[in-house]
C-alpha cells in the first residue's frame, strides 16, 4: 500500500526522466542532489517523493543491450 504516488508525482517524474535521461541512477542520493541542481522543485518532501519516484523506476529499469 505504501508505493502508490500521487498522478502529480508520476507525471514530473516521466517528464524529468524524459528531459534529462542520463542524471538519474539507482542511488536515492545521487538522485536527491541530481534534482535539487534542477532548481525546479522548490519542496524537500516533493523532492524526495521525487527522488523515491525516480529511483524505483531505474531499479525497475532493464538494462539496454
Amino acid at each position: 500500500m505504501g508505493r502508490i504516488k500521487s498522478t502529480a508525482i508520476r507525471t514530473l517524474g516521466e517528464d524529468v526522466l524524459k528531459q534529462h535521461p542520463g542524471k538519474f541512477g539507482k542511488d536515492f542520493e545521487k538522485n536527491k542532489k541530481a534534482l535539487a541542481a534542477l532548481k525546479k522543485i522548490k519542496s524537500k518532501r516533493t523532492r524526495n517523493k521525487l527522488a523515491g519516484f525516480i529511483t524505483r523506476k531505474m531499479t525497475g529499469a532493464k538494462p539496454e543491450e
